[in-house]
């Protein structure tokens, strides 16, 4: 257990960094990978990072060879700036990262998606998390975790306005979620990076999860 080679994508990101620092403090790991666009600077002796170029993965996908591979891509259309490119990012990217790694030999995954993903959604941003899902469960991995995460609570590097204006609101009314919406409340960041861990070392099979069940796991382990 504790020799195990995690992979990173999207360690920038909030849920990207919490995960990392999880890994950081937990002796499941000996080794981390970061694949990411800018260098992070993380001076550690578990990690190891390289600094990729994602609109060609041809350049780096046989350096994707490990144990766990943990996904956390993501972005919003003002970044991306078209439907078009946003699927490249939270879709293909994806799916072609986690298509290397199952013929690179990586056991497990864990993919961040969104509460609510539907490949027949009339939403672009859930239906491209949606196809996204379908492709990463056909693929061949001991074990598949796809976590579908609701508001996402936690400090971001990043300011999102709108996202800033969610969290207030989810603050409030989380508590009034409960029954078959509970999966609607915010979840924080940090339990999301926790529950992948713990999935991946504690299921071995393809599931999805929703926030609720989530924020379970993260706290009781």
């Amino acid at each position: 257990m504790a020799n195990r080679k995690a992979l990173i994508f999207g360690a920038t990101g909030l849920i990207g960094n919490l995960l990392l620092d999880e890994l950081l403090n937990t002796e499941k790991y000996s080794e981390i990978v970061l694949f990411s666009r800018q260098a992070i600077g993380v001076s550690h002796p578990k990690v190891r990072e390289f600094t990729v170029d994602f609109s060609n993965p041809e350049a780096f996908i046989k350096q994707i060879t490990g144990d766990d591979l943990f996904i956390c891509l993501g972005t919003t259309i003002k970044k991306a700036g078209s439907v078009k490119k946003m699927e490249e990012i939270d879709r293909d990217l994806p799916v072609i990262l986690a298509s290397a790694a199952s013929s690179n030999g990586v056991k497990r995954i864990a993919v961040v998606s969104s509460i609510g993903a539907n490949a027949a959604s009339a939403n672009y941003y859930l239906r491209i998390k949606g196809e996204m899902e379908q492709e990463i469960l056909k693929l061949k991995f001991e074990s598949i975790a796809i976590v579908r995460p609701s508001m996402l609570l936690g400090e971001r590097k990043e300011k999102r306005p709108g996202e800033l204006a969610g969290k207030v609101v989810m603050k409030v009314f989380n508590p009034l979620l409960i029954g078959k919406i509970k999966k609607y409340r915010g979840i924080h960041g940090r339990d999301v990076a926790r529950a992948m861990i713990i999935i991946l070392h504690r299921e071995n099979n393809t599931k999805i999860y929703e926030s609720d069940e989530l924020h379970i796991i993260a706290n009781k382990g």
